[in-house]
């Protein structure tokens, strides 16, 4: 996709399609910010649509997920959630929906690969010609080495990456 191309809509992925799932898809359906995402995850779950992600995307899912717990659960303030957890291992004791949904994932039918060092230097050229951050830029290679071009996120860096076919939920525009 050129640059200058916005993302496709999420519902518009066709069918038996392969697409790499990106962690803020996975956040929005958990804290149920987009309908779009739950019914795209869906999708993946019936087998229409064959979703992949890697552990890096995983990791990244359970972090975000236990700093959005920590806030809701009222257990510390917003605003460098991390530093206020590392400094409450106690309160870090407490947090377990985190992991319960990101173990879901497991569940959803989407195959979950692996991180190696061929992938590692594959990214690289995604941080220096694309100017993508590395967890965007570790995605942008396991699709490479995967053979995948669709993508699922709502992270518009991506268009900025020729090749890839971006697919974003248009009901988080709403909020």
């Amino acid at each position: 996709m050129p640059p200058e191309e916005k993302a496709l809509p999420l519902q518009e992925l066709p069918a038996g399609q392969t697409v790499f799932i990106d962690a803020n898809i996975f956040i929005y359906h958990f804290t149920g910010i987009s309908q779009e995402c739950s019914s795209f995850l869906e999708r993946c779950e019936r087998g229409e649509l064959w979703g992949l992600t890697a552990v890096h995307i995983l990791l990244e899912v359970l972090h975000r997920l236990m700093m959005i717990e920590a806030v809701t659960k009222g257990l510390v303030t917003s605003g460098n959630v991390a530093k206020k957890l590392r400094e409450k291992p106690n309160v870090v004791k407490q947090l377990a929906d985190c992991q319960t949904q990101t173990e879901a994932i497991l569940e959803m039918g989407i195959e979950v690969v692996g991180l190696t060092l061929d992938v590692l230097k594959i990214s690289h050229p995604y941080r220096r010609r694309d100017g993508l951050l590395v967890n965007d830029s570790l995605t942008a290679a396991v699709m490479k080495a995967e053979g995948i071009l669709d993508l699922a996120t709502a992270d518009p860096d991506f268009t900025r990456v020729e090749g890839l076919r971006v697919y974003s939920p248009l009901d988080l525009a709403e909020r």
